[in-house]
């Protein structure tokens, strides 16, 4: 039995069609391609982290298991009071706790960690506990970091900025020829770039004397993005729409 004839081949795109021919018995010159500018761009961004991970740390060591526990659990029902009362989601704050035994005494250790959205509202909190609970509480340096959401939208922003770009040098390279940019034909996003920033399990090694501004310029994060585009040249351009 032959084998099964081959299934007819199908064209699914054709790039650079050539001159149209003209059927026989008809003047006329044959119909010119489209004609075409091809532009890059690029552009580059930057977004300021998102959130801060504060962690605060306290402890007591006493004769009597209860009395460790009680001076523990005192202050970690201030720090969370205080930061609910101040806008702190419950989701936001978590806490663990260490109880052991030391020579003749107990110990308790606790640490509280707290997201936040808002700088301005983390500092207060701080500055507050700071100045009720003194040396009671040890509050470490924030870890600013940014959100995947926060970095998607980094990566859409670069890209929509860099096609505008390229299309804003398109219909300047059109307006020198006095040429009207047409529709898009293609775009391609050639090479993108990412560098800076932190995520949320990436501790940052910073020394402990930065201020804050510098840790959040530590942790700000860039992207770059080139482009390429083919745009359809139309006419002349008009000059009425020109004026406008």
């Amino acid at each position: 039995m032959a084998p099964p004839a081959p299934p007819p081949s199908r064209v699914f795109a054709e790039l650079d069609p050539g001159p149209s021919p003209v059927p026989e018995g008809r003047g006329g010159s044959p119909a010119l391609p489209e004609r075409e500018v091809h532009v890059s761009g690029s552009a580059e961004l930057s977004a300021l982290p998102d959130r801060a991970r504060v962690s605060l740390r306290l402890g007591s060591r006493k004769e009597a298991a209860a009395e460790a526990r009680s001076s523990v659990s005192r202050r970690l029902q201030y720090i969370a009071h205080s930061a609910r009362q101040r806008g702190v989601p419950e989701e936001n704050m978590t806490v663990t706790e260490d109880f052991s035994r030391v020579e003749n005494t107990y110990q308790m250790e606790a640490e509280v960690c707290i997201i936040f959205s808002d700088f301005g509202q983390m500092q207060n909190i701080c500055n507050l506990l700071i100045e009720k609970l003194g040396t009671s509480v040890t509050i470490n340096p924030p870890h600013f970091y940014h959100t995947p959401e926060a970095i998607d939208t980094l990566r859409r922003q670069v890209c929509v900025t860099a096609v505008g770009n390229t299309r804003r040098k398109a219909q300047e390279v059109c307006r020198l020829f006095g040429q009207a940019l047409g529709k898009p034909l293609l775009i391609k996003e050639e090479e993108t770039k990412e560098w800076g920033g932190h995520i949320d399990n990436h501790l940052s090694q910073s020394a402990d004397s930065l201020t804050l501004q510098e840790r959040i310029q530590n942790a700000t994060a860039y992207a770059s993005c080139r482009v390429f585009a083919v745009f359809e040249i139309k006419g002349k351009e008009n000059r009425r729409s020109k004026l406008l």
